[in-house]
């Protein structure tokens, strides 16, 4: 009897032991990983150096992820010391991952290998009130055209990637509630891990986009960031020393939703004076089509042949850079009331960045002057000092391409405990 209990004791050690290793090997991976997607090319000596580990584990390690496919060397580089020594870098067809965004009223999707190069993609408006149960069957007909895509060039599969514009329980994947498609629990990796047979991440639109501008963006080896994506509603992804922070519940975040004026508008959410409400292409749109309708002239007339109905951002846009005052004041309105909530953000947080994505990129230009000065009025000036404001580098397919980022981070980062 005593012999057994030994024998079982050294079976929960061994395990044990066993166990550590793997995580431990883990770690030193996604450090090996993560140095070459942030520094490549490096030779196995400078990767021991950015990571701290022994050559003879970075040997190792990138012997298997060689032999996997996610590493490729390349030319031979000379060593400061001793002999050449091979280049390594990320292998782009190491792997290829779907992207999706669920918008209110379009659908994008992207397959891109494993360095976020876009091999194919697609995007497509569709009108809200054909109901949830359409657009989700939508969305799946484009995933399963982006996986025959990857099929028929023989690409490896990793994952699917979804950003969804709401509050998402990453821990389930599953959608709880989304304020302005009004969708309620809607358990996509559930659904489409059993259709698709991949893994399947969902989150938060801001929070991909913003994973995605950390990966392959504007906020590349930046640890502190917003990320503020305007559409329909606003949302924002928050990076604080290099990981989205999602709060105690996962919901961090929704910075649409700070409430500036108790009086205001009617928000999708179901509250009064959101955020968003003050500073959505929608609101810049009814404001436009309110001066107009009081008699002011503007080129958007010509534009859209006196149908106010017609008047889009975009339209909006245009017209502001071509000098209308009408478009470039509704602009300059918007920006300010943006630079009073990022005011907020910056003494709250102080990032070293803030980033405009979403429909606020395509109007970067006009507004980020404006976005300054009222920040710069509005903030202490140490963290101040040290802000920087820029636009989106993906544009309109930084949350797709975040949600590549969501498949890719699951194999670079560093396990948690």
């Amino acid at each position: 009897m005593l012999v057994r209990q030994t024998n079982q004791q050294e079976l929960i050690l061994h395990t044990k032991f066993t166990a550590d290793q793997v995580f431990v090997r883990r770690i030193n991976t996604a450090l090996i990983l993560n140095a070459l997607r942030v520094s490549a090319p490096l030779s196995r000596a400078e990767l021991a150096k950015h990571t701290g580990l022994n050559r003879s584990t970075v040997s190792s390690i990138i012997t298997e992820l060689i032999d996997e496919g996610f590493v490729r060397e390349t030319e031979l580089q000379k060593e400061k010391v001793g002999r050449p020594g091979m280049s390594l870098e990320l292998n782009p067809q190491g792997g290829y991952a779907i992207g999706v965004e669920i918008g209110v009223d379009f659908i994008s999707i992207i397959l891109a290998d494993f360095v976020a190069q876009v091999v194919w993609q697609s995007r497509v408006a569709v009108d809200p009130q054909i109901g949830q149960d359409a657009f989700i069957h939508w969305t799946e007909e484009l995933i399963e055209t982006a996986v025959d895509q990857a099929h028929s060039q023989r690409l490896r599969l990793l994952g699917i990637g979804v950003g969804v514009p709401g509050l998402v329980d990453i821990r389930q994947g599953e959608l709880k509630f989304a304020p302005n498609l009004q969708w309620r629990d809607v358990p996509l990796h559930a659904m489409w891990t059993s259709r698709f047979n991949l893994p399947v991440f969902a989150e938060n639109e801001a929070n991909a986009a913003a994973l995605g501008e950390y990966y392959f963006g504007v906020a590349h080896q930046v640890q502190d960031f917003i990320y503020l994506s305007a559409g329909v509603g606003l949302g924002g992804g928050i990076v604080l020393g290099g990981k989205l922070f999602r709060g105690s519940g996962g919901y961090a975040g929704e910075i649409g939703h700070m409430t500036i004026d108790p009086e205001g508008e009617l928000c999708g959410c179901g509250k009064r004076g959101c955020w968003e409400t003050l500073v959505g292409p929608r609101m810049i749109e009814h404001n436009v089509r309110t001066v107009l309708q009081e008699g002011a002239d503007s080129q958007l007339l010509q534009m859209t042949e006196g149908c106010l109905e017609e008047i889009t951002f975009e339209r909006i846009v245009t017209a502001a850079e071509a000098g209308d005052i009408v478009a470039f004041g509704a602009l300059q309105q918007v920006a300010e009331y943006l630079g009073i909530g990022i005011a907020n953000l910056v003494n709250v947080f102080n990032p070293q960045l803030v980033v405009l994505g979403g429909a606020l990129n395509l109007s970067s230009e006009i507004m980020i002057p404006v976005i300054r000065k009222v920040v710069r009025e509005n903030t202490l000036q140490q963290p101040y000092n040290i802000l920087e404001i820029k636009a989106s580098r993906h544009g309109l397919d930084a949350c797709a391409l975040g949600a590549v980022a969501l498949v890719l981070d699951d194999i670079l980062r560093e396990p948690m405990l």
